[in-house]
């Protein structure tokens, strides 16, 4: 097999939650510029339509779907409607998240006994229930299909205790990192494969853009050891490779793209 075609998504139908911006922009937008035909899925109806829209005047294939990850029923609905215009479907992509706020390092509503229970079970029924309920409906046309992907955005937060995130964020992804291990093993019999990216610190909006405040952006540049945060076009390689057929005998793990953070 050639190098290029190794990477070649053409002909393929994929979904990315989250994509109407920050790193579900960013792998909708290696996914299609690489052959496939995305779902973008995203609570923000304003940012998905402008998002698509960019996409779309480079030449992109997508569709645009208002969904809220949280909602089993829509989520169900959504993935069988796109199944069904499109005949099948090979990637899933479960990137869509919330902050629980800044950890005990930066706010005493951060520690353990003033974190606050709504905000646990929000961010719990987003980052947790959500991408289980994503893989869930993925899942359900991956089986009988005997193909496909199914790749869960986790968070360097859920392979090592990191002080500057709230509890529900850091349980919850620590949480995804697991679900994609026992996923991984039920799925590699239909020939799926499920895999896990834990990202470090990237420039995206999620807790409202909170890492370009300078001294939040000094605490995460100190915790890596590029000495940087990362831009959202940095997750694309990573991205497309579990995406692809080059990625063809790797399941079950979660790997790491935080520039050196998880090394020590």
């Amino acid at each position: 097999m050639q190098a290029a075609s190794m990477f070649d998504l053409t002909g393929g139908v994929a979904l990315v939650t989250g994509a109407a911006s920050g790193l579900g922009f960013a792998i909708t937008e290696v996914l299609a510029a690489h052959g496939a035909h995305v779902a973008m899925l995203d609570i923000d109806e304003a940012g998905l339509l402008a998002a698509s829209e960019r996409l779309v005047a480079a030449g992109a294939a997508v569709e645009t779907h208002i969904a809220d990850i949280a909602d089993r029923e829509m989520m169900s609905g959504l993935v069988e409607a796109i199944v069904a215009r499109q005949g099948r479907l090979d990637i899933a992509v479960a990137n869509a998240g919330i902050s629980a706020g800044p950890g005990f390092e930066f706010t005493p509503d951060g520690g353990l006994v003033e974190a606050s229970p709504e905000r646990w079970d929000e961010v719990l029924a987003v980052n947790l229930t959500g991408t289980f309920t994503t893989m869930q409906a993925a899942a359900r046309h991956m089986i009988p299909q005997k193909s496909g992907r199914i790749i869960a955005v986790a968070s360097i937060a859920g392979l090592m205790a990191e002080p500057n995130v709230g509890y529900a964020y850091a349980a919850s992804k620590a949480a995804v990192v697991n679900l994609v291990r026992q996923a991984a093993l039920e799925l590699a019999r239909h020939n799926v494969l499920v895999t896990g990216i834990a990202p470090g610190p990237f420039r995206t909006n999620i807790s409202g853009g909170r890492i370009n405040d300078p001294a939040v952006a000094k605490y995460f540049e100190a915790m890596v050891p590029l000495g940087r945060i990362a831009e959202p076009d940095e997750i694309k390689g990573l991205a497309l490779l579990l995406a692809s057929p080059a990625s063809s005998f790797i399941t079950g793990v979660t790997i790491a793209v935080d520039g050196g953070a998880t090394a020590g």
